[in-house]
């Protein structure tokens, strides 16, 4: 199972950008993908940061990577 933080060490080592996990489970739910709620999770229907246009494709390609998209 792959977790955030796998993610996140994938894109540092390859693009040397550390990505916030929101950012991450923005990306999973734009690509329709099954989240849990977070405990600190203030709003159900908004975020507080979404993820910049151009990591997106990052991620995207971390997730591909991992088989998650």
């Amino acid at each position: 199972m792959v977790t955030y933080k796998n993610i996140q060490e994938d894109v540092k080592a390859s693009h040397n950008i550390t990505v916030k996990t929101c950012w991450i489970a923005h990306v999973k739910e734009l690509n329709g993908l099954p989240l849990r709620k977070a405990n600190n999770r203030i709003s159900e229907n908004e975020r507080k940061y979404e993820c910049p246009n151009e990591v997106r494709p990052l991620i995207e390609a971390s997730m591909r990577k991992f088989g998650m998209l």
